[in-house]
């Protein structure tokens, strides 16, 4: 009796939700066109950190090799945007790497998921707001801060800021009221402020290749050694020329400059409010992140060659270099397209934010009055009020800087979780669920090793079919070319297996990297049994059979892409200190709480369940064009 408890238990957290794709019918206003997305994905993605991010990085970690480093982070993201892409296609539903995770790998999963990305998406609103205030605050002089300073000091060591942020708040319930109006309206605002920042990049851009010197390329230490006499506080020199640094410098450089492409994802969230999802979200995804590219590199080649990198200024970099080269009112310039990038990078946090919410509480797995749908503007106003005050409050008086490095984690967690939902489902069977028959019911039954499928719903009788039996023969030559129900269990289980082999090793390379460079033989030894799992693993997901499902969007290179994804993940994951790891199980203590005392017992699928709608079943993936059934 206990056994059966626990197993149904069990059940009850990998349960996956059911889509029915054959109806397009949403409680959303679909207005939002490509590009519309487009302009969302690069406003979200291209903040302020192309203003500042370039000048840290060049001095500190990589010189004029920073163009190199922006290239591999953004090849990095642009393999977690090519999974993002093909789940868009695949599932076009507001929710994101949320509603991913729910339809491939289970609720738990989905939750804790869809939990981060709210952590994420309010801490990211409040420090963009905040950061936007002190740019504000820097072109008038720094008067605001001051006066505020002075008068409403709330400073408490590590828990508030120094001031409450009046602009911060102000700035924040505005947008949450220009997102609960409408979002057309959002998006124009967002398209607006988008073209200003790129126009300002251009301009960046073509006055650093006109006033920029291939020299600074190349410098030498009697460069340096002259500059040091004008300059007695300049930054280090390493070994000068291109890679000033060395490579090292190069991939600690790249690993900084990854979260520069962050944000992207917000384009997944639109499935709902897009014209036509299924071709809009794949593209608005690859072409943002192209965009982004495009700018990121430019500004860091025409910023290393306007300056000599030692000399950049960290915090305002591109007012320095242009003050260098005799272009001082530049600065203004800068300063409006900084502005702009914040406008546009909160518009951005800020959007997905409610409809994550919105998702989880549709599911039932938040309290059901937060999908609640304003009539009129048909924006999900309740988890849209609810978040931004929240925000609005934190970016008020809280000090955000310990708190950042936990949007990392929740990002990279969805990132890995959609690259293992890409992998899981591609390798899935099919079964066609005509339209108007209802929800497929998928039962085993181990003692006859049968599979029986019926549909309650329209009354046909069950019928049964053996079940494929397992051999050492299918893991490297399955006897079909297309997905069975067996070659599926086995992309499943290969893909757990390779989760956890990346997971350990990630770990071990972050923690104990210089003790395998000594030559330990232990740690050798357990590295390399790992590789041995992670190929292994890998070796048998690729020989099974793919899906033939017609896409408008398919990740290639299939399963190399999403697992060095997973691998990039995981390792960024693993970089993070020890605070940021408590504060983030402080968090899910807090979100398996609402989640075991509310979400397991009302959620949709339990719902279902009870209502003999659908068992708590998870042996295999199903996608069709009709219907998920996960």
């Amino acid at each position: 009796m206990l056994t059966q408890k626990v197993t149904t238990f069990g059940k009850k957290l990998i349960r996956r939700r059911f889509v029915d794709l054959s109806s397009e019918e949403t409680h959303f206003a679909r207005c939002l066109s490509t590009l519309d997305l487009i302009a969302l994905g690069i406003g979200s993605t291209l903040g302020a950190g192309v203003y500042v991010l370039a000048g840290e990085v060049a001095k500190e970690k990589a010189g004029p090799a920073i163009v190199i480093c922006f290239f591999i982070a953004a090849v990095s993201s642009v393999l977690a945007g090519l999974c993002y892409a093909e789940f868009g296609a695949r599932v076009p539903g507001a929710g994101s790497a949320y509603l991913y995770s729910y339809v491939t790998v289970g609720e738990i999963w989905a939750f804790t998921t869809g939990w981060n990305l709210i952590l994420s998406y309010v801490i990211g609103t409040a420090s963009v707001a905040r950061a936007w205030s002190s740019a504000l605050d820097n072109i008038v002089g720094n008067h605001i801060s001051t006066f505020f300073r002075n008068n409403t000091s709330l400073y408490v060591p590590g828990v508030l800021a120094d001031y409450p942020d009046f602009f911060a708040l102000f700035l924040v319930l505005l947008l949450t009221g220009l997102l609960a109006f409408g979002v057309s309206e959002s998006a124009l605002v967002n398209k607006i402020f988008t073209a200003v920042n790129l126009l300002v990049l251009s301009f960046v851009i073509i006055s650093g290749f006109v006033k920029g010197d291939l020299r600074n390329w190349r410098l030498s230490e009697e460069d340096y050694r002259n500059h040091t006499e004008e300059h007695p506080s300049i930054g280090d020199f390493g070994v000068g020329g291109f890679v000033p640094f060395g490579f090292d410098g190069v991939f600690s450089g790249a690993a900084t400059c990854f979260y520069a492409f962050v944000g992207f994802d917000c384009i997944a969230t639109t499935g709902e409010e897009a014209r036509n999802p299924k071709r809009s979200i794949p593209m608005g995804i690859i072409v943002s992140l192209l965009v982004c590219f495009l700018a990121y590199f430019g500004v860091s080649a025409a910023l290393t060659l306007m300056m000599p990198y030692y000399l950049l200024n960290k915090e305002s970099p591109l007012p320095e270099a242009f003050k260098g080269v005799g272009w001082e009112p530049a600065r203004y310039v800068v300063a409006v397209g900084s502005l702009c990038a914040l406008s546009s990078s909160l518009l951005g946090s800020m959007f997905p934010m409610p409809r994550v919410i919105y998702a989880m509480a549709e599911d039932g797995l938040l309290f059901r009055f937060l999908s609640r749908i304003h009539k009129r503007a048909k924006t999900p106003l309740v988890a849209t009020v609810v978040s931004g005050i929240i925000a609005a409050l934190m970016a008020f008086v809280f000090k955000l800087e310990d708190l950042v490095n936990l949007m990392s984690i929740g990002t990279l967690l969805a990132y890995s979780l959609v690259a293992v939902c890409v992998l899981i489902l591609r390798y899935q069977p099919e079964r066609l669920n005509p339209p108007g028959k209802g929800l497929e019911m998928l039962e085993l039954n181990s003692q006859e090793e049968e599979k029986v499928i019926m549909n309650p719903l329209a009354g046909d009788p069950p019928t049964a079919m053996l079940l494929e039996k397992f051999s050492l023969q299918s893991l490297v030559r399955p006897s079909d070319d297309s997905p069975t129900d067996l070659s599926g269990r086995i992309v499943y289980i290969s893909t757990s297996v390779l989760a956890v082999a990346v997971t350990a090793l990630c770990a071990i390379l972050a923690r104990n990297w210089k003790t395998l460079l000594n030559g330990s033989v232990g740690w050798i030894f357990v590295c390399a049994l790992l590789l041995a799992t992670l190929a292994v693993a890998t070796i048998v997901i690729w020989r099974q059979p793919e899906s033939k499902t017609r896409l408008t969007f398919r990740v290639p290179w299939l399963p190399v892409l999403p697992v060095i994804s997973i691998f990039v993940n995981i390792y960024l994951m693993m970089q993070l200190d020890v605070g940021t790891w408590v504060r983030f199980a402080i968090w899910m203590v807090i979100g398996f709480s609402i989640y075991f005392g509310y979400g397991i017992w009302n959620s949709s699928e339990e719902r279902n369940a009870l209502a003999g709608g659908k068992p708590l079943h998870c042996p295999s993936a199903e996608l069709s064009p009709e219907a998920t059934a996960v």
